[in-house]
């Protein structure tokens, strides 16, 4: 397993193969972290998160938003969701992290983790709905939390301490081969908001 504290270079890849996932460190000061931070808390239209599993709706403590350019439809869980329209916060947000990254993104999946005891099991953010080997830009506001990259075949971990306004990126084969998740703890008691930036792929009519 490899540990990587606050290794903030873009241009470093954290995985040792099979996909490419870069940290940018925090990208906004602790005066802008925690302005964005209070707004999407109080402005983001939260949802508890539904699953369908083993046939049997489960709503998490977890809640989450979902935006976009247009009223996508995402499917994940076995459960469908349609886009709200972008605020104008999002959209300040979406073009910073553009300008940051260079790449471009059409939807937002947005999730509000109350505190440590919350978190999200290994998966993969391998949709049809979304761009094959696209970016997944990843926000974060609020308390720090650690984060967990498996790769699915060798089973090597790579783990990393997501910081207060930070941005990670996603890219590549990251989805086709590596797992991640947000492992709970009871160490932390504050609230984490995490923001997804995706590309939806537009079905032709």
């Amino acid at each position: 397993m490899e540990l990587f504290e606050n290794l903030s270079d873009p241009e470093f890849n954290l995985l040792p193969k099979d996909g490419t996932v870069n940290y940018y460190g925090k990208i906004f000061s602790l005066e802008e972290a925690t302005h964005f931070y209070k707004i999407l808390l109080e402005t983001i239209e939260w949802k508890n998160d539904e699953a369908i599993i083993f046939g049997k709706k489960i709503l998490t403590k977890r809640k989450v938003a979902w935006y976009g350019e247009e009223e996508f439809e995402y499917t994940y869980s076995k459960t469908t969701k349609k886009a709200l329209p972008w605020t104008n916060k999002l959209l300040e947000l979406k073009k910073k992290v553009e300008e940051k990254t260079g790449e471009k993104f059409n939807s937002c999946l947005l999730n509000l983790y109350h505190n440590g005891s919350e978190g999200m099991a290994y998966h993969s953010d391998g949709e049809k709905d979304l761009k094959k080997n696209g970016a997944i830009a990843s926000l974060s506001f609020g308390a720090e939390r650690k984060f967990s990259f498996k790769h699915k075949t060798t089973k090597d971990k790579v783990e990393l301490l997501l910081e207060n306004g930070s941005l990670l990126v996603m890219k590549d084969q990251t989805q086709s081969f590596w797992l991640h998740r947000l492992p709970p703890t009871t160490k932390i008691l504050m609230p984490r908001i995490n923001l997804t930036f995706r590309t939806i792929v537009k079905k032709v009519s």
